[in-house]
């Protein structure tokens, strides 16, 4: 039971992250909304790098196969995965009205929910890889070793829920509802924990690449979306500013915690 709800612990840090929505004005300021956009662009990054493609590489390490490949293969997986779903939009809206550009690409804040939803299901297949090593103790991995790391988890993911659910208020979206996004895109991680509790053996090998496939699902979010949006019109410093201090936190919260 103690495992358990130890596994609900990095949910709970981007429920907390969802709820900084309600301390924001209903209209975002524009240059507030640069600043955001390029917070949650250096934060994807930092996140692909240290709590994705590392991990990743670690983990085929300890495999006994080419470390960099799995790293490589998910990371291509992921981009294109992102452009195929892009591509697809337009064919599955082909009775709608042509004229209409807004159909033929996935909105911002659909791509964002994506990219961190993706993101956090191999997070939470990770915490649930080290509960498993625990409860069959195999691992050579402490209770209060993994409940740290799923504390860490949790604290990296407050930011990240943030990054949905304001930008999505900012673009009319009520805060509750926005919350509710916010939450969901952080509810994969314990169904990801228990599904490869249940599945140890299993999911260790491609945890990998899953890994990766969201860092490279995040990489074309920032490259395509966030990044083009933070440099259109004024104020485009305030964007370089944002990401660099989003890119500073996460990379700090994820070698502090990890």
């Amino acid at each position: 039971m103690i495992e358990f709800s130890s596994l609900l612990i990095p949910f709970l840090g981007t429920t907390l992250g969802s709820a900084m929505v309600f301390f924001m004005k209903n209209q975002m300021n524009p240059k507030l909304a640069k600043i955001l956009l390029g917070f949650a662009a250096g934060v994807m990054i930092a996140a692909s790098v240290w709590s994705l493609i590392i991990p990743s590489i670690d983990m085929s390490e300890n495999l006994g196969i080419l470390s960099w490949t799995p790293a490589a293969i998910g990371f291509l997986l992921g981009v294109v995965f992102l452009i195929f779903l892009d591509f697809l939009v337009p064919l599955l809206s082909f009775k709608n009205d042509s004229s209409d550009k807004s159909k033929g690409k996935l909105s911002k804040t659909t791509m964002l929910v994506l990219a961190v939803s993706l993101h956090n299901l191999p997070e939470g297949m990770a915490v649930g890889v080290i509960f498993a090593g625990v409860l069959m103790g195999t691992s050579g991995v402490t209770f209060a070793g993994a409940l740290t790391l799923a504390l860490g988890i949790a604290i990296q993911n407050i930011p990240e829920g943030a990054i949905i659910s304001m930008p999505l208020c900012s673009e009319g979206m009520s805060k509750g509802k926005a919350f509710v996004f916010g939450v969901l895109s952080g509810a994969v991680e314990p169904v990801g924990a228990i599904f490869t509790i249940l599945l140890a053996e299993q999911m260790t090998a491609i945890l990998p690449y899953l890994l990766s496939f969201a860092a490279g699902a995040m990489f074309y979010v920032v490259i395509d979306e966030l990044i083009p949006e933070t440099q259109s019109g004024e104020h485009c410093v305030l964007g370089i500013i944002g990401a660099a201090v989003g890119f500073v936190l996460m990379m700090a919260l994820d070698v502090a915690l990890g």
